[in-house]
Formats: C-alpha cells, sequence, structure tokens
C-alpha cells in the first residue's frame, strides 16, 4: 500500500493528524529550500521519537574515504557526502519547566501540516496537552528568502489554553551535527568560535579536509500578543552550541511568540575572515524587514516563479498537486544564480546518492530550465561541465585512457568521480553521452550557437576521443563493439553491447565531427585555438569516423527489435504482469544476482534512445520497441515512468500515458517506491514537467521552429503550461475541444500544429 495521508489541494501539501510513523517521510515531503540552502522539515522544539535530522548547505560537502573490501586501479578515493549542516531552527520549548516534545505528550489534537507552494512557506499549528496536564496551542511558520537567500524566518506562537503558564523559549545553534550515512563515523565539522552579543548568536565552523569556512547565525526577539518584549536572555555557551532562554509568564489565552532569523555565511560566496560581520549585515536588513516583511517579499518572488513555470491542470486535483509540487522542489533545489553549483538527485531533502551532479541534470533538467527560466540558466549548467574537463580527462587518465580522452563522472562535486559502486562508476559510461546530448539539445532549443565553438567543442572533442578509445573492433563480428557496461537498466551489469551506450557513442562521434566542420568553414579563429589545444590532426578524425561508421547494434530479427544487450534473449522472458506482486519492488526482495539474471528492466534503456534520438526513427519502430520492452520494465527508477508517459503519449495511448504520469508525479507524495523518508527524488521531478510539455503537449523542436501535437488524457477537463523559446514566452492552453496558444512578446512567432504552420502574433490568441 501506498502512502495516502497527504490531502489532495491544487496549492498545498497538507497533513492532517499526528502520526509518529509519518514524521520521517513528511520531514522529506514539506522540505523547504532556496537554491543556497535547504532543510528538511524538522520541528524547530525538540522531539524524541524517530527523525532524520538535516539541514543542508548548497557547494558544501566532505570527502568521505571510501570504504570497500578490496581497492581496484581506478577506484574513486573518497564518497562526496552531502553535508548535514550545523543547524539553525531548534527553539527548545518548555512549559512550567516541562519540555514540549510531541513524542512525549499526553494528548496531540488538531495537528496540521501545510506546505504553500504558491507563497513558500512551512506551516504547523497543533493543540498538546503535556504530562504536566497544561494544554497549550502552537502555531509555526516558517521559510527560507529567496530574496536574501542566506537567511531563513521562523515565527513561533505558543497559547496556554486551560491555565497560566511559565513558558520559556529557548533558540539554538548547534554545530555538534553528525552525517546519517558516515563511512567511518568521522567528525566532518570542525567548530572554531562560538560568539553572542545581545540576542544574535555565531558559530564559525569549518568542514575537515575539504576546508570550507561557514558562519552559522541566529537572532531572536519575542512577542506577547503581538507586541515586543524587551526580555533579556539567559545564553549558554558550549563547545559546538550556543542558547538564549526567554522566559515570560504568561497569561491563559495570552499567546507568547519568537521570531528566529538565521542561516549560514560560507566563504564561497564571502571573505573567511568576514563571515560573522557578512553575518550581522544580513541581520540588519531582516530586523528593519521584520517577520511580515520578508515574508511579503517571499510571496512575491514565489509568484514571479509560478507566473513563468506553473501548469494548471483542471478537474484532477492529484494530478495537479504532482506537478506543482514536482515545479516547486525543482525551483527550491536551483535557480540558476550560482554555476558552480547543479541540481542533487536529493537536493536539500536528504544525504542519500551523495554528490550534486549526475547525467539526470543533462537528460532531464536542463528542457525544464531552458523552458522555465532563461537560456542563460541552461547555459550555466553546460558552463559546469566545461568547468570540469581537465577533471574529466584526469578521471579517464586513471582508468588507462590517454590522449586528453574525458569520462565525466558518474557522481561528482568538484569534477572528480566519487562514486563507489564499481559496475557504475567504471561500467555507467553513457554518462558521457547525456553531456554531449545536452549541448545539442540546448542548441536546439534556444538557437545559440555561440557555446559551442566557445566551450561546446572541446567538451565534445574529449568525449569523442573517449568513445573512439573505449570501441574495440570485433574480427569476428567485423564491427566495433563496446564491451563490459552498464546501460541505464541498471539491473544489468557487465553486459556487452548495450544498444543504448553503442547509439549514443556513434552519435556523438559523428555530432562532434559535424561541429568541427561548421567551426571550420564559419569560425576560424575558434577553430585554430581548438585545433592548437586539443592537438586533433585529420587522421584522429578519421579513426573517429571508422569507429563510429561501424559500429554494431544488437538486433533479433525473430521480433524485430534491436536488443538491449547481447544476451538479453537467454534470459527467462517472463512479463512483469506474470510477476508475483509479493516480489515487487524486487530491488528491495530479490538478491544482486537473481535480478542481474531476471529480464527486468529498472528504467528506460533502450527506450532511452528512441526518446533522446525520436526523428532517427519510426512511430511504428518505436512502437515496437515500446510493446517488446515496456512489459519487462518495473520503473524501479524515478527516472523511468516520464519517460514512458512520453512515448506513450506519442503512440496515442493515452490511459497508460496518463497512468506513468501519476506515477511520475507523485512517486514521493504516493511514496510508490517505500523510500521517500531517505529525501526526495528531485531530479525526476524534471521528466514530470517533461511529460506533459512532450508528452501530453507534444511540444519537440522541428527544423528550427517550435512543434506541437497537443493531446489530452479523458479525466482532465483541460491543461496549461507556458514556455520561453528564443526570448518569446507562448503560452499553450490545451482542452478536451481545442488548443488555445497566446503570445507575450513583440515579434510574431511561427509554430508548427500538428505539421501545420501557424502564425502567433503577440497579444492575440489563436484558437486550433
Amino acid at each position: 500500500m501506498n502512502q495516502d495521508y497527504i490531502q489532495p489541494n491544487n496549492w498545498s501539501i497538507i497533513e492532517e493528524g499526528f502520526n509518529t510513523e509519518n514524521v520521517k517521510s513528511s520531514e522529506s515531503l514539506f522540505s523547504i529550500g532556496n537554491g543556497a540552502m535547504g532543510q528538511r522539515a524538522n520541528f524547530e522544539e525538540q522531539y524524541s521519537g524517530p527523525t532524520f535530522q538535516g539541514s543542508y548547505i548548497a557547494g558544501v560537502y566532505y570527502p568521505d574515504k571510501t570504504r570497500v573490501g578490496w581497492w581496484k586501479n581506478g577506484y574513486p578515493e573518497y564518497f562526496a557526502k552531502v553535508l548535514n549542516a550545523p543547524s539553525w531552527i531548534g527553539i527548545n520549548v518548555f512549559v512550567n519547566g516541562e519540555a514540549l516534545d510531541l513524542f512525549t505528550c499526553k494528548k496531540v489534537e488538531n495537528f496540521r501540516r501545510e506546505l504553500n507552494m504558491k507563497e513558500g512557506w512551512l506551516s504547523r499549528s497543533f493543540l498538546a496537552t503535556l504530562q504536566n496536564n497544561i494544554e497549550i496551542e502552537v502555531k509555526a511558520k516558517r521559510f527560507l528568502s529567496l530574496d536574501i537567500d542566506e537567511v531563513g524566518a521562523i515565527q513561533y506562537q505558543i497559547t496556554p489554553k486551560n491555565s497560566n503558564a511559565e513558558i520559556t523559549f529557548q533558540p539554538y545553534l548547534d554545530s555538534g551535527i553528525t552525517n546519517e550515512d558516515s563511512n567511518w563515523d568521522d567528525k566532518f565539522w570542525d567548530t572554531k568560535n562560538v560568539s553572542h552579543e545581545k540576542n544574535q548568536a555565531f558559530i564559525e565552523a569549518k568542514t575537515m579536509k575539504t576546508n570550507f569556512h561557514t558562519c552559522t547565525f541566529m537572532e531572536s526577539s519575542v512577542f506577547i500578543n503581538g507586541e515586543a518584549v524587551s526580555n533579556q536572555p539567559t545564553t549558554n555557551s558550549q563547545v559546538n552550541y550556543v542558547s538564549f532562554s526567554y522566559k515570560q509568564a504568561v497569561s491563559k489565552g495570552e499567546t507568547y511568540a519568537i521570531h528566529k532569523f538565521g542561516g549560514y555565511t560560507v566563504d564561497r560566496n564571502h571573505d573567511k575572515a568576514k563571515l560573522v560581520s557578512a553575518a550581522k549585515a544580513i541581520l540588519e536588513k531582516t530586523s528593519k524587514l521584520g517577520f511580515n516583511g520578508l515574508l511579503e517579499m517571499q510571496k512575491h518572488a514565489w509568484a514571479n516563479i509560478w507566473n513563468m513555470s506553473d501548469i494548471t491542470i483542471n478537474g484532477d486535483v492529484k494530478a495537479q498537486q504532482g506537478i506543482r509540487f514536482n515545479i516547486f522542489q525543482l525551483n527550491q533545489t536551483y535557480l540558476g544564480k550560482d554555476s558552480t553549483l547543479n541540481i542533487g538527485p536529493k537536493g536539500f531533502t536528504g544525504e542519500k546518492y551523495g554528490g550534486s551532479t549526475y547525467w539526470d541534470t543533462e537528460a532531464y533538467c536542463i528542457p525544464f530550465y531552458m523552458a522555465t527560466k532563461d537560456q542563460n540558466v541552461a547555459r550555466s549548467l553546460l558552463e559546469y561541465r566545461y568547468n570540469h574537463l581537465q577533471k574529466a580527462i584526469e578521471n579517464a587518465e586513471k582508468l588507462g585512457f590517454k590522449n586528453g580522452a574525458a569520462l565525466y563522472p558518474m557522481v561528482t562535486m568538484n569534477g572528480e568521480e566519487c562514486h563507489n559502486e564499481w559496475e557504475i562508476t567504471f561500467e555507467e559510461i553513457h554518462r558521457n553521452g547525456a553531456i554531449a546530448f545536452a549541448i545539442f539539445n540546448y542548441y536546439r532549443y534556444t538557437g545559440d550557437y555561440s557555446y559551442i565553438p566557445e566551450k561546446g567543442l572541446e567538451v565534445l572533442i574529449g568525449i569523442a576521443r573517449f568513445w573512439h578509445q573505449r570501441a574495440t573492433f570485433s574480427t569476428d563480428k567485423n564491427k566495433y563493439v563496446i564491451l563490459g557496461v552498464t546501460g541505464p537498466n541498471e539491473y544489468e551489469n557487465n553486459v556487452n553491447n548495450n544498444f543504448y551506450t553503442n547509439y549514443i557513442a556513434k552519435w556523438c562521434i559523428n555530432y562532434t565531427l559535424e561541429n568541427i566542420d561548421r567551426i571550420e568553414s564559419d569560425y576560424a579563429s575558434d577553430y585554430t585555438r581548438i585545433m592548437n589545444k586539443a592537438k586533433l590532426s585529420k587522421t584522429e578524425l578519421q579513426q573517429w569516423k571508422k569507429v563510429a561508421d561501424n559500429m554494431y547494434f544488437p538486433y533479433s530479427e525473430k521480433h524485430n527489435v534491436y536488443l538491449q544487450q547481447d544476451g538479453f534473449l537467454d534470459k527467462e522472458l517472463i512479463t512483469v504482469a506474470d510477476l508475483d506482486k509479493s516480489q515487487r519492488p524486487i530491488n528491495q526482495k530479490w538478491s544482486w544476482d537473481r535480478i542481474l539474471r531476471s529480464p527486468y528492466i529498472k528504467q528506460a534503456d533502450t527506450l532511452q534512445g528512441f526518446y533522446f534520438f525520436e526523428d532517427q526513427f519510426t512511430t511504428e519502430e518505436l512502437e515496437r520497441h515500446f510493446d517488446f520492452y515496456e512489459p519487462f520494465t518495473v520503473h524501479e527508477s524515478s527516472l523511468s515512468p516520464c519517460v514512458h508517459s512520453i512515448q506513450a503519449a506519442k503512440l496515442d495511448r493515452m490511459e497508460q500515458a496518463y497512468t506513468f504520469y501519476l506515477r511520475t508525479s507523485r512517486l514521493d507524495l504516493d511514496d510508490y517506491n517505500h523510500e521517500v523518508e531517505e529525501g526526495l527524488h528531485i531530479t525526476s521531478m524534471a521528466g514530470t514537467w517533461m511529460s506533459i510539455v512532450e508528452g501530453f503537449g507534444g511540444m519537440r523542436v522541428k527544423n528550427n521552429s517550435l512543434s506541437f501535437e497537443p493531446k489530452i488524457p479523458k479525466q482532465w477537463e483541460g491543461y496549461s503550461f507556458k514556455v520561453n523559446f528564443r526570448n518569446q514566452i507562448l503560452k499553450v492552453n490545451v482542452c478536451q475541444k481545442d488548443t488555445k496558444f497566446e503570445l507575450e512578446g513583440d515579434a510574431d512567432l511561427d509554430i508548427f500544429v500538428k505539421d501545420k504552420k501557424v502564425r502567433i502574433s503577440p497579444n492575440n490568441l489563436v484558437t486550433i
């Protein structure tokens, strides 16, 4: 049974009623972030029940030494840990000396938690009866500011309901923090200094090994019935902890409140000797604005984001809630302000997967950011990889490649590989192809070719060199083969001739050659610079071409499909429909040995190739491959349902497309994979956006123009989305009977709808 305690709502994630079983899942689902930092939805007050504490600072990590039974050449030295950062949200609460703790209260009633996605805040309210029989009403609200992204704000209010009470608020900072997933139980943080003055406190700490210097800060003030109380706190300062105590006699029915501002200044943005003064400057700004002033700015900032990125769905609240949750979390994770950052697969919601960057960014996230932000954000994501090119060359050298061949890491923080499972680290090399594909996809969508001569071609050359060296000539087949790989389907390791890997290798080489020719003829000075830098000769280019022209693809004449890999038909081909439901998910029920011998596919693999290179195959070919592979697919990767939803929509299988859409959009809300307490699946959320825009909307870029094939599930009355295409904003509104197009801007735009050319003029509604 999937979880179903989240209330359906168009704009909010809502939990009603307190259940200790749901606490860890809710900590993930109600997470908040602002691109620069984020935190799980841990309670401000203490909680002695099972909980997973997590606060995270973008770009700050720890290289946890690899833990393996035996070492292999080329093994990554470390697994980069997304660091649990010093906590600033804590507010201990005492009522007549007894700690408020929802795990030990006599009674908790009217518990309600809301993540308001429209305005970007998290709230919680409840009535609690403590062991001392005092009944209190609590209302808390917090958010991480988008405008001043080093700060967050908390408003925490208590009203005694059945008697007068002495209430103490104890806001604190704590740098005695550990990671749940530490390999060796190393200490990740070294606290350097704890200081405080008046109602402000600061903890300066640095990370071990990586030496990121941070200052965690807070400022608090207290109120009775909305009026400020000039209450001088008592202070408790320890080696890695500092707290203030505000004690107040509160009459029954009165409301005692604390406003707390807190956050991080980091030496990624400031001089490390001036982190405290930078924190003070931020607190001066927030004090002037106050909690409500900062909240108004937050609402305005989110309104601007939603204006461009919202997708509306009429007539299906669960589908609407799902897509908005996905768009909201993507924007909480990455806003494109800092080109040294990327989109981690768990964002700011958990520690699993370590590292900040996977091929998910290039394959799934870039289309979302290109269409809902401007092209500079997508270009930053491409430049991130260009800036890591030298490290990618070093990664390849460690594995024995030479001459500038580049292998981008499976998982990285700084360009170095930091993934520890050999079958993925050494074998899941198709990731290189996704990075090249993103360059192609960016140019196709934005029309901005300048990136390729300036930076992109150097990346493509490193990748093409890798594929040339990674292929082996088989005299038996008289073709080039690629041996010992893991495709996107991680339920097969160390296979030969994975169709998707071979196909993308061939494509990468051809695409690189095509761009070398174009740059030679149109960008002579760039051409000379790049050729000299890369020491690329005509002979080497001919050798590449030979590999691309003679690449082997396993094919079954019997089934008339490309085979996922050479040995796929040797498996016992029992479809998922015939698999006992009690055996699912197989990754939690079966041994790895059994999974590897099974025909079951974790995510789109051969079909991933059909998704990327759709226009190189006919619809009939897609249909054949979809019908062959989807019945063996268990969709136990978060990246799977979205690709299948897009392809089902293309094949006019709307019921299937809709089912896959719901699965991708509500993957975390309904906890399909029974693991949401570890954090959310952020990067696959971009796939949910694609399943509406590219799946149901049928949006493609063909012949330099936008093209649409709009379809609509029967469960919906209508849906709409906006895309920014080459600095022109097009709104698409699809109903059961027609599709409307509206253009913002001042120039006409030609688009294609079901292959017919349509001219859209600004502010002039076109109905088709």
